[in-house]
Order: structure tokens, then sequence, then C-alpha cells
């Protein structure tokens, strides 16, 4: 990959992907997401993210969202456990415009106590949605729940409670503390000369505060496993089946997210898929994640299902897991799983706009930024004793967590 990577004079990271296309993508990325929420204030971070486009001190609502509407790009923004990401997809031309306006929401806004008060209410109706969507919920329970006791187990969302006490001086501290440059990175895809490049975003990102960066990541964490059923008035049963895993610097991760791409990866014919939804018809949504983070890592599996057919469903999935356990690859498996997986990682390069925010999360945790040869040659070494020895660590039947909502009597 031919991207280039330098550090601004304010600090800042600035990492770059030069493509032919008249449409470029700019990111930027600051380690502040749920993780470092206040303990009294769960989901400070996202309600940041959601009062950031309220104003700034030269700007209103409108001219925020109008800036880069008006040109026909799109200003988003996510948050995670880990990050809050602002970003923007335009035409090329407007690359100074957009420069522009992310530095401005990220470091002059002002959050209008009107704003924040009606916000407020749209937060907690994100909440409520979750509430009455098990099948949604019971990612963030489990996840929740995994890491009861760890940073990563604040909940993005927040609680009711939690975002009703979010005053503005909260938001103002969390930001001085957090968009600083030693946690910040600029990612850019498009066509552009890379030393205009340097030039464009020496004038234009200016951060304001530079407090010193208070990172305390930790991977020993534990707990011990657990079993919890939940009576909900729901049409189905919803379960979910996970564990701690390998974190995002771990050299195990690469053969994990092999295994989790058969296991219930997002193609058709995973084994879950194959083997519970097709054969039997006992589930119509199924599926397994892996999520590493900076310390530590979650596996899931997750499967909605009639409530006469959550216990078989329960007892196929422990007994995929099993085979995976008990039984090596065959290198034909191996290489059918590969082949598959490179795949899909070549589909998700032509996606511009996932490769800008790729490449910042990549430098943004100090990552190696890769090749495409590099990593298949990655994958390409995978062997069927890792594969097995993963699974072992893995699915180890006593670190195995439940969490089920059953249908009421």
């Amino acid at each position: 990959m031919d991207y280039h990577l330098h550090t601004l004079s304010s600090g800042i990271r600035l990492v770059f992907y030069p493509i032919k296309s008249q449409v470029a993508h700019v990111g930027v990325m600051s380690l502040a997401g749920t993780r470092f929420d206040p303990d009294d204030k769960a989901g400070l971070a996202h309600f940041l993210e959601h009062s950031i486009f309220k104003g700034t001190e030269r700007r209103k609502p409108f001219h925020i969202l109008n800036r880069v509407d008006s040109i026909g790009g799109e200003l988003n923004a996510y948050t995670t456990k880990e990050e809050i990401v602002l970003y923007a997809s335009f035409p090329k031309e407007f690359i100074n415009r957009s420069l522009e306006l992310l530095n401005d929401i990220s470091f002059n806004s002002i959050y209008p106590e009107k704003e924040i008060e009606k916000e407020k209410d749209i937060v907690i109706d994100e909440i409520n949605s979750y509430l009455d969507s098990p099948s949604e919920y019971i990612f963030d329970e489990f996840e929740d729940t995994l890491f009861e006791g760890h940073p990563l187990g604040k909940n993005i969302l927040g609680t009711s409670e939690s975002v009703t006490n979010i005053k503005r001086s909260d938001l103002l501290h969390f930001v001085e503390n957090r968009f600083i440059p030693e946690n910040m990175v600029v990612s850019i895809v498009g066509d552009y000369k890379w030393n205009d490049l340097i030039r464009k975003c020496e004038k234009y990102i200016v951060p304001k505060f530079h407090s010193k960066s208070d990172l305390n990541f930790d991977d020993s964490f534990q707990r011990e496993s657990f079993i919890k059923k939940t009576n909900r008035a729901n049409y189905q049963s919803h379960i979910m089946i996970g564990t701690q895993a390998y974190n995002i610097h771990d050299s195990k991760r690469r053969g994990l997210i092999l295994l989790n791409n058969m296991l219930g990866g997002p193609s058709l014919n995973s084994r879950l898929v194959l083997n519970i939804r097709e054969k039997f018809g006992f589930t119509y949504n199924i599926e397994s994640n892996y999520t590493p983070y900076s310390d530590l890592g979650m596996m899931n599996i997750y499967a909605g299902t009639d409530k006469k057919y959550m216990n078989k469903t329960i007892k196929l999935i422990e007994k995929e897991l099993k085979i995976f356990r008990e039984k090596k690859l065959t290198p034909h498996q191996l290489e059918r799983a590969k082949i598959q997986l490179k795949g899909n990682i070549t589909l998700s390069e032509e996606n511009n706009l996932n490769q800008m925010l790729a490449l910042g999360k990549s430098v943004l945790f100090n990552l190696d930024i890769e090749s495409l040869e590099t990593v298949f040659q990655a994958i390409d070494d995978i062997t069927p004793e890792q594969m097995l020895e993963i699974a072992n660590e893995v699915f180890d039947p006593n670190s195995l967590n439940y969490l089920i909502y059953e249908v009421e009597d």
C-alpha cells in the first residue's frame, strides 16, 4: 500500500492514501470512546458525538450541516468503545472546506445549553429503541456483562438517568482532555499531491487543547464465566454465547478472524448458517463476531429462534464449537477458508471510505499498515495446528458465557 504518514507540527498524525477519484474522504479520529467516560457519566462520549454538531464559535447547527451537504457531500460521525470519528465525503476540489469544517467542530464546538437539553430527549429515545429491540440490545448487554468492572464494560449509549445528568461542563472537560494531538489522527483518501496536502492540514487542522495523554489499558482483566437468563415479552428467544478473545495487537488475531469467518461470518456458507439455519430451519438470524480492542477482545455468537427450538439451537452451536476444538481442519478445508477470507478483504478494499477509516484506525492504535500482499501472506501462513490451538483457547467450554432472552410463558 503506497500510503504516506506524517506528524503535523501540532503533534497530530496524518495518514494519506492517494487514489484516482473525483471523491475524497477525510476523517478526524480521537481516542475518546466510551471506555473513557467518567464512571458516573455513562454515555458521555456518544452524547458528545451527537452534540458536537450543535454549533461552534462561528457557526450555527444549520451552517455546519449545510457546509458539506450543499456541495453534494456527506458529513457524519460515530462512537465506539475506544474512539470518536468525525468524517466527510465530498468532491475532491472541496478539501479545504472539509478540513476547516472538521477542525471547527472538533475544537470550537460550544455545546449550547438549549441544544443539549433537546439532544438528551433524542438520545434517550435512541436508548429506548434499543430496549425495544432485543436482537440489538442483547449485543450491548452481553458486552457490558462480559467486561463488567473494566472500562470496556461501559455502555456506549449509557442510561436514561446518566444521559439526563450530563452537563455542558462535562462535555467541555471531556473534549479538553481527549481531543488532544497525542490522541488524534487525520486520515485522508483522495487524489492529492502529498506535499500540498501537508500544507493544507498544517493550515486548517489547528488543535486548541494540549493536555497530557492519560491512556490506561489493562490486558490482565478476567472475570468468572456467567449464565444469565431473562424472561422477556418477545416473539423469539434470543441467544448470545461468547467469551473474551485476543486484543488488536495479538499475533493470533488473524487466525481468529479466519475461524470466525468459517463459523458464522458474513457469508451464507458459514457453518452456523449451513448446519443450523439451512439444515434444520431453527433460526433465520444466526452469526458470529470477533471484536478486538486495544487490550482485550470479544468473540460472540448470536441466534434468534422460536422458543421451542431454543435449547436445540444452543446444543447445535455448542456442537460446532466442539468440532473446531477437537477436529483439525484438513488442508483443503483451510485453503478454501483462506480463499474466501482473502476475497472478502479484496472486496472491502474497493470501498474508499472504508479504506480511509481503516487507515486512520491503524495509525490511531499504532498498528502496522500492511499491504494486501503482506496480509494475504500472513493468512496463507496459518496452519491447521494453529487453528486448533486458537479454537481450544477461545472456545474452551469453561470460559464460555451465556446470555439468553427467553420468551415469557
